[in-house]
């Protein structure tokens, strides 16, 4: 379904280069190489030459203006080194207005619609932007980047145009910039007791028909028990982790990133998510493992604590799984109580698609700008600072790691906190945390980057895990299909009724409330809830864009 071709159209991101004076005027075709406005006003702090790789610096002390995503595990201390050093470094003081992370996304709404929004919005995922675009609120990234050599570089050099290309708006640019990862990095499969394998004889999986086996060797041998128990099973989206995990085997969108349309090479047409065969097989899978007994049917209603406990009392052998999680709760808690016990977290299982990972998975939350940031006479400043913490290896690595020899050593590409400092648990008796007390680590600042960067704070665990899921083939992004301010809430009209009706009914389905026999009666009602006319909008938007932009 989803093996479509790219979208032709020009390659527009120039390569990574000096930003010298003439570039800062502004001069370019107005397509993500300037808009023709005139921007030498606007240098006040900036770098006349700004290259891939430098130490941005400004002119001068600036301040610029950020929101900041409060995280309950490491609330902002203005007390950490983050801060200081940042400005020892690049003469950029931010001043941040936190938002709990629980309100983030609804005060971010109500500052940006109110004009009050700090100049930097990040922790923002693609898609979240749309709503902001027609007011002219945020700025249109893609006129600026040629201000940015290490955002294009990375785009460039990592060949994410088509999936930078997918974040463009019906005016053909873009409001969003991106995290950038150069490979896939996944974050969830199935986990299995090996220990309890092992004295069955029984080899992790590493197919789902294979899955499917060893749970039935596991039923016969503990016919009292489910072998599998789920969690992250919140509604309305049940079971959005494993549904996620085990769609990508299918090669369609489902749980956690399930959306309404996907694009189907075949019919070179978008299509609805919910209503196609690889869906439905998804669904009738999950359905005969409730069936027969294999999967625990609270998978889908109980808490992640009910659904742990259950692993730890040993009423169940298999749980999804994170690589954090893997480490930090279910391993460690059951060498706690189940003498000689062992879980392994094993690559997703593979299906029907093959060795693949969905599409668009190498892009993440990224950073929207205030329009404005415009106005301001340190403009040009502001996007070469934005690149260097953002997108430069070294801002990427300060983010993450903080200041060498002070909060982290690093030798032969192996990093390690310094000694007394504790990072996501890989020291507990350390009183000192990278994160809670010296910033650094925080979503705000660190994602995406380089292999070796993204992978040099994983365990053995999630490097084995990560290596495996890397040498899969990640699937073509969807084409861009953006659609206007009319039609954007049209569809928003329809698509959460539609979604709805999609949880709803799976969980009807792999519970066996509903017959499979009805599929086409559920397609049915997707059509008298306006899946056609949906599919209508982005299908026209499609056609739209690539003649008025191919």
């Amino acid at each position: 379904m989803k093996n479509q071709g790219q979208l032709s159209r020009r390659q527009i991101l120039s390569a990574a280069g000096f930003i010298g004076l003439a570039t800062l005027t502004g001069c370019g075709s107005g397509d993500d190489g300037g808009d023709n406005k005139d921007l030498s006003k606007k240098q006040d702090g900036a770098m006349k030459q700004y290259r891939v790789g430098d130490q941005f610096k400004a002119g001068k002390a600036l301040t610029f203006s950020l929101l900041h995503n409060n995280m309950p595990n490491y609330p902002l201390k203005q007390s950490w080194l983050f801060w200081k050093e940042l400005t020892r470094r690049t003469g950029i003081t931010l001043k941040a207005t936190t938002v709990p992370a629980s309100d983030y996304d609804k005060k971010r709404s109500l500052l940006i619609g109110a004009g009050d929004a700090p100049l930097l919005i990040p922790k923002t995922y693609p898609g979240q932007e749309t709503p902001f675009v027609s007011s002219g609120s945020v700025l249109a990234v893609s006129d600026y980047v040629h201000l940015m050599p290490n955002f294009q570089d990375k785009v460039k050099k990592w060949g994410l145009q088509p999936e930078v290309d997918s974040l463009r708006q019906s005016d053909g640019k873009y409001y969003l910039l991106p995290g950038l990862h150069e490979k896939v990095k996944s974050g969830y499969s199935l986990a299995l007791r090996t220990d309890v394998l092992d004295r069955l004889g029984l080899a992790l999986p590493t197919t789902w028909d294979e899955v499917y086996a060893v749970f039935r060797a596991l039923k016969d041998e503990y016919p009292d028990r489910y072998p599998f128990s789920d969690r992250w099973s919140a509604p309305p989206n049940s079971a959005g982790a494993l549904l996620g995990y085990l769609g990508q085997a299918y090669g369609v969108r489902a749980g956690w990133s399930y959306l309404n349309a996907s694009w189907d090479q075949d019919g070179s047409r978008y299509v609805f998510t919910g209503a196609t065969d690889a869906y439905r097989q998804v669904v009738t899978y999950l359905h005969k493992l409730v069936d027969e007994k294999l999967m625990d049917p609270e998978s889908f209603t109980q808490t992640d604590d009910d659904a742990v406990k259950k692993l730890l009392a040993e009423k169940s052998f298999a749980i999804s799984a994170n690589p954090q999680e893997l480490v930090q709760n279910y391993r460690y808690n059951l060498q706690r109580q189940v003498k000689g016990s062992a879980i392994e977290m094993v690559p997703v299982p593979l299906g029907p698609a093959g060795p693949v990972v969905l599409g668009g998975a190498r892009l993440e939350n990224g950073l929207m700008i205030s329009s404005e940031a415009l106005k301001s006479d340190n403009f040009v400043a502001l996007m070469q600072f934005v690149d260097w913490l953002w997108y430069s290896d070294e801002g990427q690595r300060f983010s993450k790691w903080g200041v060498r020899d002070v909060t982290y050593t690093e030798s032969g590409g192996r990093y390690r906190t310094k000694d007394g400092i504790t990072l996501m648990g890989s020291d507990p008796d350390a009183p000192k945390d990278l994160q809670r007390d010296f910033g650094f680590f925080n979503g705000v600042f660190s994602y995406g980057g380089s292999w070796a960067l993204v992978s040099s704070s994983f365990g053995p665990d999630e490097q084995r895990f990560q290596d495996a899921m890397a040498r899969r083939e990640q699937l073509p992004v969807d084409p861009a299909h953006p659609l206007q301010s009319v039609e954007q809430e049209q569809a928003t009209l329809w698509d959460t009724p539609l979604k709805d009706h999609v949880f709803q009914n799976t969980l009807q389905f792999v519970l066996g409330k509903r017959s499979l026999d009805e599929w086409d009666d559920y397609v049915s009602e997707l059509k008298a809830k306006n899946m056609d006319r949906y599919l209508d909008l982005h299908n026209k938007a499609y056609e739209r864009f690539k003649k008025e932009h191919a």
